[in-house]
């Protein structure tokens, strides 16, 4: 989908969206894995961590998660698209973590309960993206992680979907930063490359 959403922002367009490409989302991106490991690396999880995959879609990074957090640890793969959670429960994902069906922008856990969130494509798709992350913000404790992935960089990405990058974009440093700040996050680290876009921040409040 595009960067750029229409107003008012419609669920069901989103749903419908991902819902048609469910069963062919693994095929079409195929060599993503790789990526979606070394970004979750990155996240610096340990065995017994509690980690929410926040758009899990097909549920790619769910086992490179449950990888870092070990049998003791606890991995939710949490997206809005009942099709994308049928796929990742076809692929045997959810072996890996929970599939929970519900929206990112009022994700179901508790306050300060994980250590981290991943989220793969996901800021594109909020309806309120400083509110949001504050809200994904608040079931992380003081300290934890968010990253925010894709697995090629924002002018590759734009490219792939017929538009120019504009001072507009969401994932650009210098609009991300202070959107974060606002949030409850701190920015980290910022990577932008042709084959990987990854932010990372920290939780900075209680």
């Amino acid at each position: 989908m595009s960067e750029h959403r229409t107003s008012p922002y419609d669920r069901d367009h989103v749903r419908e969206f991902f819902a048609a490409r469910a069963t062919g989302w693994d095929r079409k991106f195929p060599d993503d894995g790789p990526a979606f490991a070394a970004a979750v690396a990155v996240l610096g999880l340990r065995p017994g961590d509690r980690v929410l995959d926040a758009g899990c879609g097909t549920g790619r990074a769910l086992p490179a998660l449950r990888a870092a957090v070990g049998p003791s640890g606890v991995v939710l793969g949490l997206d809005l698209t009942e099709e994308m959670l049928r796929t990742a429960a076809h692929a045997g994902r959810g072996r890996d973590g929970a599939l929970v069906l519900a929206d990112a922008a009022a994700p179901p856990v508790r306050s300060g309960a994980l250590d981290a969130v991943f989220a793969s494509g996901l800021i594109a798709h909020l309806p309120d993206p400083g509110r949001d992350l504050a809200a994904l913000a608040r079931t992380v404790r003081a300290g934890g992680v968010l990253a925010l992935f894709h697995p090629v960089g924002r002018a590759a990405l734009a490219a792939r979907q017929g538009r120019e990058l504009d001072a507009g974009d969401l994932r650009a440093a210098e609009n991300l930063r202070p959107l974060l700040d606002a949030a409850g996050w701190r920015l980290t680290a910022y990577v932008d490359e042709p084959a990987r876009f990854l932010a990372l921040a920290v939780r900075t409040g209680g």
